[in-house]
Parts: C-alpha cells; structure tokens; sequence
C-alpha cells in the first residue's frame, strides 16, 4: 500500500505507534495531543525556521506530536486535516476541548475583556476556542484572555454558503501554505470556506481533486470547483472565478475564461475537472 507522506506520520527512524504493520521504522511511539496557542502556526517541512512551510494551524488546533527535537521543533499530525511536519514548540500548549470556533474573517485574543487592551494575538476564521464561560460581550478562554463573543460560535454552528465565506478573503494577499486573513493559498481557500460550512476538506487542491465533489460537464454554476494541475478555483458564477493566485499575488475574482487563458499562456495545464459539491 502506497502511503501519501503528507498524510503518514511515519520517517525511517520514527513513526506512529498506530502504523506498526504498515511501514518501517527504527521505533514506534504514541502521539501527545497539543493545541496551538499562537494566532497562527506554520506547519513546515523540516526543522527550521526558513523551512518551507506546506500548511498553517490556526489557534486552538490540535497537533499531535511524535518528537520534540534538542532545538524545539516538534514533529508530528494536524488533527483537523492530518497533515504532517513540523512546528515549533512554543507555539503548542496543551490540549483543552473546544466548544467554539471564530466565524469571522478576523478577531483579536485579549488578555481581558476589553477592546481596549493590546491583543495577544490575531485570530483567524476557524480558530477554536475553549471557552470556561461568558462575561458581558466577551467568551473566557481556558487559560488565554478573551474573545468578543460577536465573532464566535458554538461548534455545531455553520455558514450556510461557502462561496460567500470564501469571498470574505477578497484581496487576501497569496501566501503559499496559508489558511488565514494575512495570506491564504489556493487550496487553502476552498478548505477554509467549506470548514466554516461544516465540510471537511483535505489541505492540497490535488487531495480535493481526488476527494470532493462528483464531476460534472457543461454549464457551471456558483460552487463548482475548477481543477487545474496543482490549481483550484470557486465557481461564483456560471462564468466568474474566485481563488487565490500567485499572478495578481491575492485572492482575486475574474472570468474562469480569462483565468483559464492566462494559466495556459505561462505554460500551466488546462482545466483538469471540474467538481460539483
């Protein structure tokens, strides 16, 4: 069996005691489940500060981890979308249930109820939150500040539209591997905006290629998922493309046709799918 290293906790030296049986490793050990207690995270590749970073863990996310290295970084798999790489330890805390998620494009952690105090950190759309109790217009954070209860919900509340969450991010500046309102990438879009609709989606546009959605031909229409090799795009329209691009460097709307061209004429590939949720 073929395992996505993406998605596999697993290196020769050391993996998850959950794989033994099905890869190699000099030694098997169980996770430690951790939250993030940054506003945000890189998940980077390897263990250093100018890694590539492949993804972001947004505030309140758990993170297992299998190896905290002599330098701090911490190796291990998101819970939320099972990626796998490597985060540093102090952006971790331990782990605590949440019972409410950011559904605003942006909000602020403050170390009291009050707008007035310098935040702590900025929180993005999706953040999970433990919230102890309420106190006037602010949510208690286990062990953290405060939240303006404006901008949380209970977890079993959802958008109703994703395309409309989605285009909340409007000029979004592109950031390769980021999920929040500073920089957000293509794939990371579509994952975000279906999450506040309470649909999970994989972080990489070829794993939502393979994983979201049935195909469909013909006219599109507003929620289709346009494909391209290492590229996606939301349908707004039968005709209008949202994503988030290197091109225009943010998160853009224009005519798929136009798009579509464009990609081509730099030597990208042509419309791989389209998917219909």
């Amino acid at each position: 069996m073929k395992l996505d290293k993406r998605l596999t906790p697993a290196r020769p030296d050391i993996a998850a005691a959950h794989l033994r049986g099905q890869v190699q490793a000099a030694r098997f050990v169980e996770g430690a489940l951790f939250d993030v207690c940054d506003g945000a995270a890189a998940l980077r590749r390897e263990p250093r500060p100018d890694g590539a970073q492949d993804s972001e863990l947004l505030f309140g996310e758990g993170f297992t981890v299998y190896e905290t290295d002599e330098e701090g970084w911490c190796w291990g798999q998101s819970l939320r979308d099972s990626y796998v790489g490597y985060i540093a330890r102090n952006a971790l805390q331990p782990s605590a249930p949440k019972t409410h998620r950011i559904a605003a494009l942006g909000s602020f952690l403050y170390p009291g109820p009050s707008i007035k105090l310098p935040p702590i950190a900025a929180l993005s759309l999706n953040a999970l939150l433990s919230v102890e109790r309420q106190a006037g217009d602010f949510l208690i954070i286990k062990n953290r500040g405060c939240v303006w209860a404006g901008h949380a919900v209970p977890l079993d509340v959802f958008a109703p539209d994703f395309v409309r969450v989605a285009e909340q991010f409007l000029g979004v500046p592109y950031l390769w591997g980021g999920r929040t309102r500073m920089g957000v990438d293509c794939s990371g879009l579509v994952q975000l905006a279906l999450q506040a609709c309470g649909q999970a989606a994989p972080r990489d546009s070829d794993m939502q290629q393979d994983s979201l959605g049935r195909p469909v031909t013909g006219a599109l229409q507003r929620g289709d998922l346009v494909f391209w090799k290492g590229h996606v795009g939301i349908m707004q329209s039968e005709s209008q493309l949202l994503h988030a691009n290197g091109h225009f460097m943010c998160v853009t709307s224009e005519p798929l046709d136009v798009a579509r061209a464009r990609i081509l004429d730099k030597g990208g590939s042509d419309v791989t799918v389209v998917k219909r949720l």
